[in-house]
């Protein structure tokens, strides 16, 4: 079986990751199953370089692989924002559940609604140097939250290509298109071709 130690705490992110490798030989692990407690700050400029601080905070307690990503909202005509500072928007409004209604009012004067989601994993301890994994989603931003599913900024985001809101999407349909899975599909992808999985 193939061992996989996921830097995060969230447990909707490992519960997605659980999902996301169902079928396969892996047993998930979080910091928190193996006594690890680190909060590195993420403060690269990048969804890479952030997803690479996450990843190497792990890498000095274990030499298991581990994989970090970063992930993040691009509304584009607020110049990308929240973006890499996603988490930080939401937390500094008090959560989702006010970032959602407030970034709705900051697009109200703007025609362009689309916006992407960006979700960057990094590979450690498998190959020398860190291995990258990148999966967009584009969609648009919707005039009011819907659906009770998802978690995150998923309410008022409709996906071009499930044609529906990831607020109402099943977790099959999210699995589907989301971008977190279609970062997910390469690291698939390139655990089988080194023969991990």
């Amino acid at each position: 079986m193939f061992e996989l130690l996921v830097a995060s705490n969230n447990q909707h992110k490992i519960h997605e990751y659980e999902e996301m490798f169902s079928g396969y030989d892996i047993k998930i692990h979080s910091p928190k199953d193996l006594g690890i407690n680190v909060n590195p700050d993420e403060n690269g400029e990048t969804y890479e370089a952030n997803s690479l601080i996450k990843a190497q905070a792990l890498a000095e307690f274990t030499k298991m692989p581990i994989i970090a990503d970063d992930s993040g909202l691009n509304v584009v005509a607020l110049n990308n924002f929240p973006g890499i500072h996603s988490s930080r928007f939401a937390d500094s409004c008090g959560g989702n559940k006010f970032a959602n209604p407030e970034l709705i009012k900051k697009l109200e004067p703007y025609e362009d609604k689309s916006a992407f989601f960006t979700c960057v994993i990094t590979l450690l301890n498998i190959e020398e140097k860190p291995v990258i994994f990148k999966g967009i989603c584009p969609g648009i931003i919707l005039s009011k939250p819907e659906g009770e599913g998802g978690f995150g900024y998923d309410p008022i985001f409709y996906s071009n290509e499930a044609k529906q809101c990831f607020g109402t999407a099943s977790e099959d349909v999210k699995n589907k298109y989301s971008h977190r899975a279609k970062a997910m599909a390469q690291l698939i992808e390139y655990l089988k071709s080194k023969k991990l999985i």
